[in-house]
């Protein structure tokens, strides 16, 4: 199978490339570079252009048997102060994406989406039959892509697999890849930088939470791990021809302090930390009921928060030494 990976540059896109690869698929990756990095996609076919280019679209998508589509900005406190910068991107270019893709005659994509789509759920863990209320605008987005896309698969039978991430983590094994965002917003990488004294006291946004220690729980995933998911979904989705949406997650939600716990234990290094408000659009729990994903792919995760915490900090070392060597030649 020919897969076009868009946003296939970034963090969960670049691992995704690998394992359909590895699977035995041809990829090629398709990215503006805006948030994701050029040697993130070393050997494979990289067209840099954007989603809004129809025209570089279509020339993309020539031979192509599926699109996966990753290409959005995915922070949830950024959506809240620039809900603009997000309903252009995730909406209105995404829409060109879609239209490109059922233009060119494919009628099969993957689709990033989120647990955002979900909001503030009364209930954990979270199955695909929680209603949908997203609270912030990045949610909102993710929740009219996976709209058009039901609309599409009724009217013109382009069918679509609907993943709903929880929270990605880590690093691939072999410490090439891993996760780089400009600015950095996620726990597990922020808190690794504070441990090993590359940036100041890791803020905690809120501490008064309705859970057991007062700050919010999260369901972490390995990348690697939602990586093959996408490989299962995108060969269940030609093989069977049916649409579905599917939660991936572990099944298990982790406190912040506990992850702090974690990355003490792995690292040897205790994480400094402050504490600040809580954020607009940040629900105390989230965590996935991940049967669906079980019985339609035979997916569980495999790599658990040790494994995260071990992996992301082998590629942030790798990073760190990396920086070292090129200043030290400039």
């Amino acid at each position: 199978m020919v897969v076009l990976v868009v946003g296939g540059a970034g963090y969960i896109g670049s691992h995704t490339a690998r394992a359909l690869r590895r699977a035995g698929h041809r990829v090629r990756i398709y990215d503006n570079l805006s948030t994701g990095h050029a040697f993130l996609a070393d050997g494979f076919e990289l067209i840099v252009a954007d989603i809004q280019d129809a025209c570089r679209l279509s020339s993309a998508m020539r031979g192509v048997d599926a699109v996966m589509h990753f290409a959005a900005h995915a922070y949830v406190g950024e959506s809240v102060v620039q809900p603009r910068k997000y309903f252009a991107n995730n909406v209105s270019s995404g829409l060109t994406l879609l239209n490109t893709t059922l233009d060119c005659g494919i009628r099969a994509m993957i689709f990033s989406s989120s647990c955002a789509v979900y909001g503030d759920p009364a209930q954990t863990p979270i199955s695909e039959e929680t209603v949908r209320t997203p609270i912030n605008p990045y949610g909102v987005s993710k929740l009219f892509f996976e709209n058009a896309l039901e609309a599409y698969d009724r009217a013109y039978g382009l069918r679509s697999g609907r993943l709903r991430y929880f929270n990605a983590a880590g690093a691939d094994e072999s410490g090439e890849i891993g996760e780089l965002h400009e600015p950095e917003t996620h726990l597990i990488p922020l808190a690794l930088e504070a441990a090993a004294g590359n940036r100041p006291a890791l803020q905690i946004f809120g501490s008064d939470y309705p859970t057991e220690d007062g700050t919010c729980v999260r369901d972490y995933v390995h990348v690697n791990d939602l990586a093959e998911a996408h490989v299962k979904a995108v060969e269940l989705l030609r093989t069977s021809g049916k649409s579905f949406s599917m939660n991936l997650g572990s099944g298990s939600g982790y406190s912040i302090h506990e992850v702090l716990a974690t990355i003490q234990h792995v690292t040897g290094y205790s994480v400094p930390c402050d504490f600040a408000p809580r954020r607009c659009g940040d629900p105390p729990v989230l965590v996935a009921e991940p049967t669906r994903a079980r019985q339609l792919l035979g997916w569980r995760t495999k790599r658990d928060l040790k494994d995260i915490v071990f992996t992301a900090w082998k590629w942030q070392r790798s990073r760190q030494f990396s920086r070292r060597e090129l200043r030290a030649s400039a």
